[in-house]
């Protein structure tokens, strides 16, 4: 019998399934794309150097794939890709795009802080705002270092620690201000004003302490600034060019595992 599934992991589920048409056309575009690009800003792989230099026959996991797009450019480099993904509508959407652009690779309906896959399955784990940004850290954390092989790489790429912190609580329609609007000590989980789902946040000493704690070697943090020709998002309301301009809205954690 199928076990019920945890409260947040729920909200996430019927959030994500009423968002998931807004993300068809956006996805659309991301599977068109042969170069990625990172992001609120569209940052190139190019220039971030996020992914490793050579993917043929790596086994790669998505750690909330949505669409799909980030292991569709893993499949164009050669990888063996797996997304897991909590919405089925955002599910259908990737099965959808994968008939339509001829790229296919397995995608399961799954919570990423409880994966059905053998441990030491895979040579990266990568999420870019999926299971980093909607699952609660100290379960998906522990599930990749479960996941992956020795020596193998997690990326993940989430909303900034300042940008976390200086959001207004009705994030969907005020941008963020160059004031604090709530403490850093205690950072952990979020339902914003107007939304049922729940978001998930650490300080970057947090981060390095479970990281650490569970076998991660820390590689790099790229602290993302929006290009002096950036305009604001017509899909992102909570953040303004000019302010990602001056402080980091989004960041990208590299780390290796060790053991």
């Amino acid at each position: 019998m199928d076990q019920p599934l945890p409260e947040h992991v729920a909200a996430n589920r019927e959030a994500w399934d009423r968002y998931a048409a807004e993300y068809v056309e956006p996805g659309r575009r991301a599977w068109a794309s042969a170069d990625p690009t990172w992001g609120t800003w569209g940052i190139p792989e190019s220039e971030l150097k996020l992914l490793p230099d050579d993917l043929a026959g790596k086994d790669t996991i998505e750690l909330g794939c949505g669409t799909g797009y980030v292991s569709a450019w893993l499949a164009r480099r050669g990888a063996r890709p797996v997304g897991i993904d909590n919405s089925p509508a955002q599910l259908e959407s990737a099965r959808s795009f994968q008939r339509e652009f001829g790229i296919e690779f397995p995608v399961h309906l799954g919570n990423a802080e409880a994966t059905p896959f053998p441990d030491a399955s895979f040579d990266l784990a990568i999420s870019e705002y999926g299971a980093c940004l909607w699952a609660d850290p100290y379960a998906w954390v522990p599930e990749a270092a479960r996941l992956l092989r020795p020596g193998g790489q997690l990326v993940f790429l989430t909303n900034g620690v300042i940008l976390q912190l200086a959001m207004e609580e009705d994030e969907a329609n005020d941008p963020a201000t160059d004031r604090l609007q709530r403490p850093l000590f205690g950072m952990y989980r979020t339902t914003w004003v107007g939304d049922t789902s729940v978001d998930f946040h650490l300080p970057h000493g947090e981060w390095i302490r479970l990281l650490r704690e569970h076998g991660f070697e820390i590689e790099r943090l790229v602290e993302i600034q929006a290009p002096p020709d950036a305009v604001d998002s017509p899909r992102y309301s909570f953040v303004t060019a000019e302010w990602a301009r001056q402080w980091p809205s989004e960041e990208v954690w590299v780390v290796r595992k060790l053991r």
